[in-house]
């Protein structure tokens, strides 16, 4: 693995855990692993103990000269500033200088965005959106991120935190959304956490049966609903339909202000395949006008839930040296 292949540190930075590998061209993750992100309360601990990991997999792939740079996907991750802001799901608080603190650390130069960005970046390169210059990549997770390509760019806006899409509002004074304190955000409705909450409105707000009145509310996730939608619920099947016309309204209103060639959904979520799919593509066609309709392909990710965040971050490091 000399010069003729070049390899890349990717390292996504999530509330609860960093997942990391050395990744090469191809999209090949050759060594990865995985840390605490809450163990450490002071961000130099955390890249110390990042680093200590890191160094492993960097001789096991030939040393250091055979690294290129290092990408990392954050939540609030500004590519400009190489800065963390104010990311409420993450031990460190306030403005985190995080892209030059470990480039000081590593000696390589580091590349820094937000988790979907990079999710956008790796889709393009290694996935669904190859060889494509517009569109638009959805994270169904614990929240809703998006990142947006047009003209083959990534869309980062004046301060480096464009493509919020999980935080457009989708219904006027709707639902609380807890981190933000804003109403009827898009991820209120359409994230595992909205599907839950969604169905805790549902079960109060009915009589009719259903197996979800059995399901431990603690416990009560999208997996649930989504097992109890196979056997035919009907107050299950009646949670996804609703999910996928948020969403759909949701997207109509992203293609109207984009006009992208297809709208990649990456998460947990997707796995619910048809349920959600179906809904979500028939009512994004009802509110699109004539122009647009039938014109966009709403695709699922193909790159392996257990690598993408890996190659999407390590990907930061090829867009950057094109």
């Amino acid at each position: 693995m000399g010069a003729n292949q070049p390899l890349a540190i990717g390292i996504d930075i999530g509330g609860t855990g960093t997942k990391f590998g050395i990744v090469d061209r191809d999209g090949n993750v050759l060594f990865s692993g995985e840390m605490s992100t809450r163990k450490h309360k002071e961000i130099d601990a955390y890249i110390n103990e990042l680093y200590d990991h890191l160094l492993v997999l960097i001789n096991n792939a030939g040393g250091i000269g055979t690294i290129s740079g290092i990408g990392v996907g954050a939540p609030n991750g500004n590519y400009y500033s190489g800065t963390i802001e104010y990311a409420p799901n993450l031990p460190w608080k306030g403005i985190i200088p995080l892209a030059k603190l470990m480039s000081d650390k590593f000696r390589l130069p580091v590349t820094l965005t937000n988790d979907a960005n990079a999710a956008a970046i790796g889709e393009m390169m290694y996935g669904a959106a190859k060889g494509m210059k517009d569109f638009i990549m959805i994270t169904l997770g614990t929240g809703v991120g998006s990142g947006i390509v047009a003209n083959g760019q990534l869309i980062y806006g004046h301060d480096g935190f464009a493509g919020e899409l999980g935080h457009t509002i989708v219904i006027p004074d709707g639902r609380m959304h807890e981190g933000t304190g804003k109403k009827g955000s898009l991820e209120s409705y359409a994230s595992a956490t909205g599907v839950r909450l969604t169905t805790l409105e549902v079960l109060e707000n009915s009589t009719e049966p259903s197996l979800l009145r059995d399901a431990d509310k603690e416990t009560l996730d999208s997996k649930v609903v989504y097992d109890a939608a196979i056997k035919g619920d009907k107050l299950a099947l009646e949670i996804f339909e609703f999910t996928g016309k948020i969403l759909g309204l949701a997207l109509a209103n992203a293609v109207m202000f984009s006009s992208p060639e297809a709208i990649i959904l990456f998460g947990g979520l997707t796995k619910s395949g048809d349920l959600i799919l179906k809904p979500t593509r028939k009512h994004m066609e009802e509110n699109l006008i004539q122009v647009f309709q039938n014109k966009v392909k709403i695709l699922v990710s193909h790159l392996k839930e257990s690598d993408a965040a890996i190659l999407g971050a390590s990907a930061l490091v090829w867009e950057k040296n094109r």
